[in-house]
């Protein structure tokens, strides 16, 4: 159903059963997938790709221009994948020349008031709580959970399978499969309760548990730690997930608990 109080531009492109409530604002320049619907108020700008089965609720902000100096207009986009739901005011900038698009992946959800930044990578399957902002070209790896209140600095990467606290200050890089709080920012032990939601043996949660233990708690820096693991562990993808994310770090990442660097 399309309302005739809605304003779709000629040049828009709108799947199968797509809903378009009262109100809303679709520009050019816009793909939009079967059976998503856009709810009243909500304006959706040039450059969105919104995937099927998705839903945008009122006052939300779909491909708005870069909050960024450097933007001087290039075409670019914000991509949404397929089953995502976008909360009431959230925004969704599209990409500068940066990357050239931000992408939040299928099955995540946005909630209200949530803010992601130009040229943002948000993976397949994450949460990102009410009123938490990402700068822009952050990565957000599948299955990321981001409590409510929280605030990302740009360029920092958060991995998968990782939960942060309400409030956090993600300044650095958060690793894989962790839980993530307090002032500064420190790991809390692995995300014990998402990895059993998610089907992880607990012989492979404590292969993980393990790898941590090695790199927060063993007293060996860090260098020293991720050679020890690489040596002692044998290989699998979560232990190669863990030493690549630490070796390509640009930012640095989290370290530990005050109480375990004392």
């Amino acid at each position: 159903m399309i309302s005739g109080q809605a304003f779709i531009h000629p040049d828009a492109v709108l799947g199968e059963n797509v809903v378009v409530e009262p109100f809303a604002y679709i520009a050019g320049n816009v793909v939009i997938g079967d059976g998503t619907w856009i709810g009243p108020h909500a304006v959706v700008l040039e450059g969105a790709r919104i995937g099927r089965n998705c839903r945008i609720f009122p006052c939300a902000t779909i491909s708005g221009i870069p909050q960024d100096l450097k933007f001087r207009g290039e075409e670019t986009t914000a991509e949404i994948g397929d089953n995502t739901t976008v909360r009431e005011g959230a925004t969704v900038n599209r990409g500068t020349a940066s990357v050239g698009k931000t992408v939040v992946g299928d099955n995540c959800l946005l909630m209200a008031y949530v803010h992601i930044g130009h040229d943002c990578q948000i993976g397949n399957n994450c949460i990102i709580g009410n009123t938490t902002g990402l700068a822009g070209e952050v990565k957000v790896d599948d299955w990321a959970i981001i409590s409510g209140g929280s605030l990302v600095h740009q360029f920092s990467r958060i991995g998968g399978h990782v939960i942060i606290g309400g409030g956090g200050r993600v300044r650095i890089d958060v690793p894989p499969f962790i839980k993530a709080d307090r002032e500064p920012l420190a790991y809390m032990g692995i995300n014990t309760v998402g990895l059993t939601r998610r089907g992880f043996s607990k012989e492979r949660m404590e292969e993980i548990h393990n790898i941590y233990r090695a790199i927060y708690q063993s007293g060996m820096n860090t260098s020293a730690a991720l050679e020890y693991v690489q040596k002692n562990f044998a290989q699998s993808p979560d232990r190669d997930y863990i030493l690549e994310f630490f070796r390509n770090s640009e930012r640095g990442v989290i370290r530990g608990p005050r109480s375990n660097r004392e």
